[in-house]
């Protein structure tokens, strides 16, 4: 059997370090800079990274031996996934790992923003009692719009059911049927913007889906919808949010993800109508285990010449 040399940048679970060691030597450095990235990678045959690596495409043509890019998750857009496979790098991703995770995550966001549940704990913890001022509202009758209805989309809306949701649905890369197996109704996005109290955002970041939800997107909701946001910053337009948050439109906003990470303790962060995580979607014990194990199985199957369950076709 051929020995591989791996590097690692961004961490990855013993599970999956273990599969890796047992075809090559494998390198961990999660803390690798751009630079010292550009200065090792001529060595090596596979990359796997998470979201902190930005593969462009310098790093790519830095990469001459590299038969494959490995994303430990779903979204590759910190990847130069043209450029790879111009240079002839396959590029995988594990797009199964976070499904659950983030999920989960999106109804926990949905449920504290519509009681409240941040705001209380910190009210109870400097010793007051906000139980009159703490008036929630229920998910249970609510429609939900998805912006895009994929694996996590669909796991969102099945949960959302089981809650008594209403869930309407828009996606332009899905038939009108698809969208109904996964559980929602298929509208236009006019239609969901008019209609639903909570709106989880799905989409990928792409030059098409890059700030779709604006100002206009906004103006077209319902007076006092909540947002969710879980899939990619930069989807929303995060100053048209923060205008619709103080303008009364925007009734409160859960944000995992952001333009920029970390944001720092700018307007919308620190916004008393905007609960944030620090893109934690994906970080759940069993996640990680998943993700790691199926990297590194594809990773190992991409270098060895095997049948390939998730290789990422070009975006350009």
């Amino acid at each position: 059997m051929a020995s591989y040399r791996i590097l690692i940048s961004d961490g990855l679970a013993e599970e999956g370090l273990a599969l890796l060691w047992k075809s090559g030597e494998v390198t961990v450095n999660p803390k690798i800079t751009a630079e010292e990235l550009l200065t090792a990678l001529p060595l090596y045959h596979a990359l796997i990274v998470r979201s902190r690596t930005k593969v462009n495409a310098q790093v790519v043509a830095a990469g001459t031996r590299l038969k494959v890019i490995g994303r430990a998750g779903v979204g590759v857009d910190n990847i130069d996934v043209a450029a790879a496979i111009a240079q002839g790098i396959t590029v995988v991703n594990s797009p199964l790992a976070a499904t659950v995770a983030v999920a989960e995550l999106t109804i926990g966001l949905m449920m504290a923003l519509a009681r409240e549940i941040p705001r209380a704990d910190a009210a109870m913890k400097k010793g007051e009692w906000l139980k009159s001022g703490l008036a929630g509202t229920e998910l249970n009758g609510k429609t939900l719009g998805l912006v895009a209805v994929g694996r996590i989309g669909a796991a969102v809306a099945a949960r959302a059911v089981v809650l008594g949701m209403k869930v309407a649905a828009y996606d332009p890369y899905l038939s009108d049927d698809d969208i109904r197996t996964r559980r929602a109704e298929p509208v236009t996005l006019d239609a969901l913007l008019a209609s639903a109290d909570f709106i989880s955002i799905h989409s990928p970041l792409t030059p098409e889906t890059k700030g779709m939800i604006d100002a206009d997107a906004f103006a077209r909701m319902k007076n006092g919808v909540r947002i969710v946001c879980t899939a990619r910053g930069g989807v929303i337009d995060e100053t048209a949010l923060l205008a619709a948050l103080e303008s009364g439109k925007v009734a409160g906003a859960g944000l995992d993800v952001f333009a920029t990470e970390p944001p720092g303790p700018t307007p919308l962060v620190v916004h008393p109508k905007v609960i944030c995580t620090p893109h934690v979607g994906a970080q759940t014990h069993e996640a990680q285990l998943r993700a790691a194990v199926d990297i590194a199985e594809e990773v190992l199957a991409a270098l060895e010449g095997r049948p390939l369950r998730w290789q990422v076709a070009s975006t350009s």
